[in-house]
């Protein structure tokens, strides 16, 4: 089959940990937190039980094991911390810029499905600068009835974009990700190149269903070629 009768396909990125590197902010923000509750602890410790959980079920289930109690505002502070540190420290994965350009220049189209409410989300794109590469393509579970791992966003994304699941590619760096990802009938990438990434994490992706796991973007854009 010649690239002109290739049928196109959609890419969907997870954002955090996969386009930004926001994740490594957030755990370290974390495990701050955590250590001055009395709980010394570590990112790399956040990331490896928490990447991809929103922070108000993480900090509900840190909550009951270490029998805290934490004012009411307590994880909307520590987002306005995140945000406060993304204004300096927020960068794009490196290459994802030319990941997504490669994709629409191939014929195939792109979008971002992310667990951040969306007004968050789309702010955090356009500090990293990549906004304007997926633009109006922007999804949020904030648009869906139900998180990750439910299938939700992964299935609206789709819809949105005109494709059927079977047509779709998900890249994601979370298990819950590849999970929905899975539940929602689409092949699955995970991806490693994020700072926050921990030495099991590539295991963790390939046991939850993905099959490929990147460690870079060009790995990415290698992987996609030969779909």
């Amino acid at each position: 089959m010649s690239e002109t009768d290739k049928q196109a396909m959609l890419v969907v990125f997870d954002c955090d940990g996969v386009l930004i590197d926001s994740e490594t902010i957030f755990c370290t923000v974390d495990a701050e937190a955590l250590t001055r509750l009395g709980h010394p602890t570590t990112a790399s410790e956040i990331s490896e039980r928490f990447a991809g959980v929103p922070h108000q079920t993480a900090w509900s289930q840190l909550s009951a094991q270490h029998n805290l109690k934490l004012p009411a505002d307590w994880v909307e502070n520590l987002l306005l911390e995140c945000d406060r540190r993304f204004q300096h420290e927020l960068a794009p994965i490196p290459g994802a810029a030319n990941a997504i350009k490669a994709i629409v220049d191939r014929g195939d189209q792109a979008c971002v499905a992310s667990s951040t409410e969306l007004p968050s989300l789309r702010g955090n794109l356009d500090r990293a600068g990549l906004l304007t590469f997926v633009e109006p393509n922007v999804f949020s579970v904030s648009q869906v009835k139900r998180a990750k791992p439910a299938p939700d966003i992964f299935l609206y994304a789709a819809s949105q974009m005109g494709f059927d699941p079977s047509e779709t590619v998900v890249i994601e760096d979370s298990v819950i990700g590849v999970l929905a990802a899975k539940r929602a009938g689409m092949r699955v990438f995970g991806f490693t190149g994020g700072g926050h990434a921990y030495s099991s994490l590539g295991s963790r992706l390939s046991e939850a269903g993905a099959m490929h796991v990147c460690r870079s973007m060009d790995e990415v854009t290698d992987c996609l070629s030969s779909q």
